[in-house]
C-alpha cells in the first residue's frame, strides 16, 4: 500500500500542515483542501491541474518580462516560471512569513536572486504602490478556502487593472463552489470592460479567468491554435485543451459562450 503521512511544521500558529502520498507532497493551509503540491521527483513541474491552467495566459500573452503572483502556496508557478521563462521576472507577493519559510524549506523555493523575489506583504496594498508594473497578475490567494476579502472586492480588481502595462492578463483562481463566484466574475467584468475569459479545469473544481487590460481584436482561432502549438513544445503543457475549454464570459445573458 502506498506510504501516506502528515505533519505541521514547527512552531506553526498559521494551520500550516504538510502531507505526502505516492511520492507527491502537498501543502494544506487551514484546511484540508491542497493548496499546492510537488512532486519529489519533479519539483519544478507543475502537479495540479489549475496551475497548469492558470498558464495559459501566454496565449494571450506570450512573452512577458514582469509577472506578479499573490499568494505563494507551496510556489509551484514561480518555480515554474522562473525554470521554464529566463527572460521573466517574477515578483510574488505573500503576507505570510511562515508561508515563505515552508516553500523554500518543504518546496525546494529558490532564494530570492535577479529573476525571482518574494515580498512579504498584504496583496492589495501591494498593487495599490505598484501601478503599471506587470505584465501578468497572477491571483491566487484564499482565506479558510474562499477568496480573502481584500482581493476580490471592485476596487481590488480596478487596482489590479491599473497595476498591469498595456498589453497585461489579470489571472484569477477561484473555486467553482464559492457563492461569492458569481459576483467576483461581474467586478472583473466591470473593471476589464467585458474582457473576460474562463477556463474550467474540472466540473466542479477550479475556475481560471483571464482578464485583459485591452481587447485583443479578433483572435482568430488559427491563430491560437498554431500559438497553442508552440507553446505546447517549449513548455509540455497541453495549450490545445486549454483552448477547447476557454470560454468568454456573458453577463447579459447570465452565461458563458464560446469565443
Amino acid at each position: 500500500m502506498p506510504q501516506f503521512s502528515k505533519w505541521r511544521t514547527k512552531n506553526n500558529e498559521a494551520g500550516i500542515e504538510m502531507s505526502e502520498k505516492d511520492g507527491v507532497r502537498a501543502l494544506h493551509l487551514g484546511s484540508s483542501m491542497v493548496q499546492s503540491a510537488m512532486r519529489l521527483t519533479a519539483p519544478n513541474e507543475l502537479e495540479l491541474a489549475y496551475t497548469r491552467c492558470m498558464m495559459g495566459f501566454l496565449l494571450f500573452h506570450p512573452n512577458p518580462i514582469h509577472i506578479v503572483m499573490i499568494g505563494l502556496g507551496g510556489g509551484s508557478l514561480a518555480k515554474f516560471v522562473h525554470k521554464r521563462m529566463p527572460q521573466a521576472k517574477t515578483t510574488v507577493v505573500e503576507i505570510n512569513p511562515q508561508v515563505i519559510s515552508t516553500a523554500r524549506s518543504y518546496f525546494s523555493l529558490p532564494n530570492d536572486n535577479e529573476r525571482l523575489q518574494v515580498v512579504m506583504a498584504e496583496g492589495s496594498e501591494y498593487i495599490a504602490r505598484n501601478p503599471a508594473t506587470a505584465d501578468v497578475l497572477m491571483i491566487d490567494g484564499f482565506d479558510d478556502g474562499c477568496q480573502a476579502g481584500t482581493l476580490c472586492s471592485q476596487d481590488f480588481y480596478n487596482r489590479a487593472r491599473e497595476s498591469l502595462n498595456r498589453n497585461g492578463v489579470l489571472v484569477v483562481n477561484l473555486l467553482s463552489r464559492d457563492k461569492g463566484r458569481d459576483e467576483y466574475m461581474r467586478r472583473i467584468e466591470h473593471s476589464f470592460n467585458g474582457h473576460v475569459a474562463i477556463l474550467m479545469t474540472e466540473v466542479r473544481g477550479n475556475q481560471i479567468v483571464f482578464a485583459l487590460k485591452h481587447s485583443p481584436g479578433k483572435l482568430a482561432w488559427e491563430e491560437l491554435r498554431r500559438r497553442a502549438e508552440n507553446l505546447e513544445i517549449e513548455f509540455a503543457l497541453p495549450f490545445s485543451k486549454f483552448i477547447l475549454g476557454l470560454r468568454k464570459y456573458n453577463p447579459h445573458g447570465g452565461g458563458y459562450l464560446e469565443i
